[in-house]
């Protein structure tokens, strides 16, 4: 059978602490034997950029054009070598 978990004052402050001014991310906490043991916290930090209208990401990636005219020769390649 579980145990109940057993949160005191200090518990609660700590974990009031972690929540408070977290804009994106989680807190995990973590109970042992129906005690809090540890508390961890992920934050991420998100940035905007307007006036950018490709992610880098995005940027490195061949367009479909791109990717197309590569088939093409790849294609003709293929078919020279026969």
């Amino acid at each position: 059978m579980a145990k109940p978990l057993e949160v005191d004052d200090v518990w609660q402050e700590r974990i009031l602490d972690q929540v408070s001014g977290l804009q994106y991310g989680q807190v995990i906490i973590t109970v042992h034997d129906g005690r809090i043991v540890q508390i961890d916290r992920t934050e991420r930090t998100r940035y905007d950029n307007p006036g950018q209208k490709q992610a880098p990401a995005e940027a490195s990636k061949p367009s479909a054009s791109a990717r197309a005219k590569t088939s093409a020769a790849d294609g003709e390649s293929l078919r020279a070598a026969q």
